[in-house]
C-alpha cells in the first residue's frame, strides 16, 4: 500500500502548476477583452459627447437667426466651400458668427482642421432654408466628422 501512495504522487507532481498556469492564461484572455470592450465604449462615449455639442451649437446659430430674421442672409460662413474641407470661402458676415465660430473652436477639437460651414438659400420668396454642418476632427482620427442641421426660417 505504501508503495502504490508513493507512485501516484510521483505521477501528480508538476500538474497543480500547470493547472495554475492554464487558470492564469484563461483569465489574462479574459482580462484583455474586457480592456478592449472599455476602450471601445470610452471612444464612442467621447464620439457622442462630440456630435451632442455639435447639435447643440447648431441649434443655437439657428436659434440666434430665428430672432435676427432680417439680417440672415449676413450668416452664411464658408457656404462654397468644401464640407468639412481644409480652406475656408467666404468670412463670417456679421459678428454672431464670428462669436458662434469662436465657441465652436473652444468646445469642438479640430475646427480649425475641418471648416465648418452655414448656406443659406431661398427655395421660396419668404422662406430660408438654412443647413449648417458644423465638422470637427478628433485628435486620433484621419478623417473628419460632422454634424449637419436643416431648418426653414419665414422671414
Amino acid at each position: 500500500m505504501l508503495m502504490s501512495t508513493i507512485n501516484s504522487q510521483t505521477k501528480q507532481n508538476g500538474n497543480t502548476l500547470l493547472e495554475a498556469l492554464v487558470a492564469l492564461l484563461i483569465f489574462s484572455i479574459g482580462l484583455v477583452g474586457i480592456l478592449g470592450i472599455q476602450l471601445s465604449s470610452i471612444k464612442n462615449s467621447i464620439d457622442a459627447k462630440y456630435r451632442s455639442d455639435a447639435s447643440f451649437l447648431a441649434n443655437q446659430i439657428i436659434g440666434q437667426m430665428w430672432v435676427d430674421r432680417s439680417n440672415i442672409d449676413n450668416y452664411a460662413y464658408n457656404d462654397s466651400g468644401a464640407t468639412c474641407g481644409s480652406t475656408t470661402s467666404g468670412g463670417a458676415g456679421n459678428t454672431n458668427v464670428t462669436n458662434w465660430l469662436g465657441n465652436l473652436d473652444s468646445v469642438l477639437p479640430g475646427t480649425a482642421l475641418a471648416k465648418s460651414k452655414i448656406e443659406i438659400s431661398t427655395p421660396i420668396a419668404t422662406t430660408k432654408l438654412v443647413k449648417v454642418t458644423i465638422c470637427w476632427q478628433s485628435p486620433k482620427d484621419t478623417s473628419a466628422h460632422n454634424f449637419a442641421m436643416t431648418a426653414q426660417i419665414n422671414q
